[in-house]
């Protein structure tokens, strides 16, 4: 695990060393425990260092294969790297290290760019051929491990990559214009910005699940390696709804025991939500004694309870585990927010991203590596917005989606944006930008009903974008690495064929609560859906209300004029009057985005 940096020039210039330096210096809480910079002529990496597979310095990076002419760069985990290997050395190749960037490296060189298909695990990784001047990008296939690139916008033909957006922005040369088609996602979607977009012109994503192959000119081909069909199998036409639960189990069961694979302990972020105890009871089954696990839990506000204790400290006592509760003040919340907002690669408005930021900071003293249960609400249909899809036809999914999801409609959109703001979005699709790519994305095929068409939009778009990126920025900010065993890739294809209805039962998450009963205590099982509570967000008053106001009427968010002045004015009146449909307050997502922007010295 660790922090990646780089450019690539395509006009025949040197590599800017220099600003690849820049970038892996802003990304050393992600790796603190080592740093490399490599560059032959026009290519140079940069790297900083989590040490959890082969802790001696044969595992540094970049690494570098001069019989094989390859140089990598690689962020991620392969949990089966030992399998790999010892097919590799069976094919003749011999290894100086015992990392999993080796076998990335020797794994690229025996069998091309389909050798992510092998792969399983969580990975970015960008490769350069020294003879024939090629460089790969690979993202893993739930997009866990994040990547952004940037074309720069001086004269220079050149690429640069980075793990985080402000790496990127200290590299230098980048547009940092708003994307208007962005905002738009960021203020209708949850502030889930699907690739390649981010909130600025200049930088890019790599999509997930894709392979990418940079000639020396600078042009290059995508292949997406991986897409799961929603769709029902003949060979499963006789299963029951037991059937499916056994099989979820057993998946699920390989899932967690693949995320044990390190040089240093694995501990879980035990929430006391059905996921992550599940995630305890199968290790606790498979043997793990004295397991770490670490809950969170905040002051009430306005009546809103701040923690689950009660939950995770009933997993904690019936599976012995090493428990740590953490318990977090008022004021220690506002002086931290700043932390995490500094440490968002993009504005993500859910409160939890708080809690995962200080949560991390406290694991990170005790353990480097935890498993966490992110995921299965998109992978298992635990969400309310499912259910009101199920009969519905899939060209019928869309409005349905949307109307249960969108924080606000393209229409409505107007009142919020600047008018130019708006024109700018209007221009991009009259639809809204945001309902047009969820229209295209949920009828695009490879579904049967509309619960699957939203379940794949859910899986391989909003959960990358939100979930997962919350918690890798979240983690890495402290140098701890996160495993999502409910986004192995097995498991979530096992998901994909189960019929809806099965997932949609007992309330949502119906098989995976019944393979639940099999191992967790039932009181943590059958209570009511809770999310990581951060009250003092949801519920805008005293510091952290300061704050946000301080942001929107800086001079700054004046100049930049994203919004209009009138329903800012109006949301400070009443600071809790408009949520979302997800309970969001609707004056934290704005001044949330104005507070990054500010940070981070955007315009």
């Amino acid at each position: 695990m660790c922090g990646i940096s780089g450019e690539i020039t395509f006009d025949g210039s040197l590599a800017d060393v220099g600003a690849v330096v820049r970038m892996a210096d802003v990304m050393t809480p992600r790796g603190p425990d080592g740093n490399g910079i490599w560059s032959q002529g026009r290519v140079a990496f940069g790297h900083r260092r989590l040490k959890i597979i082969d802790l001696s310095e044969c595992g540094a990076q970049p690494m570098v294969d001069n019989d094989l002419g390859l140089a990598a760069v690689f962020n991620g985990m392969i949990y089966n790297y030992r399998e790999l290997r010892a097919e590799l050395e069976g094919l003749g190749h011999r290894f100086f290290s015992t990392s999993d960037t080796e076998v990335v490296l020797k794994g690229y060189a025996e069998w091309g760019t389909r050798w992510v298909d092998r792969l399983l695990g969580m990975f970015a990784v960008v490769i350069s051929e020294r003879d024939t001047g090629r460089v790969v990008v690979a993202r893993d296939r739930l997009g866990i491990k994040p990547l952004y690139l940037s074309r720069g916008t001086g004269t220079r033909n050149r690429l640069r990559f980075a793990s985080t957006v402000p790496a990127l922005l200290a590299g230098g040369d980048v547009d940092t214009s708003i994307d208007p088609v962005a905002l738009h996602h960021y203020l209708s979607w949850h502030a889930v910005v699907p690739a390649p977009h981010t909130i600025l012109n200049g930088v890019r994503k790599m999509p997930p699940a894709t392979v990418r192959v940079y000639e020396p000119d600078g042009t290059y081909e995508d292949t997406r390696y991986w897409s799961p069909d929603y769709t029902r199998r003949e060979e499963h036409a006789g299963w029951s709804f037991d059937d499916w639960t056994d099989a979820t189990i057993e998946a699920l069961r390989t899932a967690v025991r693949r995320r044990m694979v390190a040089d240093v302990p694995v501990g879980v972020l035990l929430s006391g939500g059905v996921d992550s105890s599940l995630v305890v009871g199968l290790l606790a089954e498979q043997g793990q004694a004295h397991l770490a696990t670490f809950s969170i839990g905040f002051d009430a506000v306005a009546g809103r309870e701040g923690d689950e204790f009660r939950y995770s400290d009933v997993v904690a006592e019936r599976f012995g585990t090493n428990h740590h509760r953490i318990r977090v003040g008022q004021d220690e919340l506002v002086g931290s927010l700043e932390h995490a907002i500094t440490n968002m690669s993009e504005p993500m408005v859910s409160h939890d991203v708080v809690a995962f930021d200080l949560l991390s900071r406290e694991v990170s003293r005790h353990i480097k590596v935890v498993q966490s249960g992110q995921g299965a609400d998109e992978v298992f249909a635990g969400y309310h917005w499912y259910p009101p899809l199920q009969g519905l036809r899939v060209e019928d999914a869309p409005e349905a989606y949307a109307k249960a999801f969108f924080d606000r409609d393209h229409a409505a959109m107007a009142r919020v944006v600047s008018p130019a703001v708006y024109e700018a979005m209007n221009a991009a699709d009259p639809d809204g930008p945001s309902f047009a790519y969820v229209r295209d994305h949920l009828t695009q095929g490879r579904a049967d009903t509309a619960v699957d068409a939203a379940l794949r939009l859910d899986t391989e778009v909003m959960l990358v974008d939100d979930p997962v990126k919350r918690v890798d920025n979240m983690t890495m900010a402290w140098g701890l690495e996160a495993r999502v065993p409910f986004l192995d890739h097995e498991l979530v294809e096992l998901a994909a064929m189960c019929p809806p209805e099965h997932k949609l039962a007992d309330g949502g998450k119906g098989v995976l609560k019944a393979a639940a009963r099999r191992v967790v205590p039932r009181e943590v099982i059958d209570r009511p859906k809770g999310y990581f509570p951060v009250p003092a967000i949801t519920h805008l008053q005293g510091k952290v209300l300061d704050v946000v106001r301080d942001a929107l009427h800086a001079p700054a968010a004046r100049s930049r004029g994203l919004f209009r002045d009138d329903y800012v004015e109006q949301l400070m009146a009443d600071p809790n009057a408009e949520l979302t449909p997800l309970r969001g307050n609707k004056l934290w997502q704005l001044g949330l985005l104005e507070w990054w922007l500010q940070a981070h010295e955007v315009g």
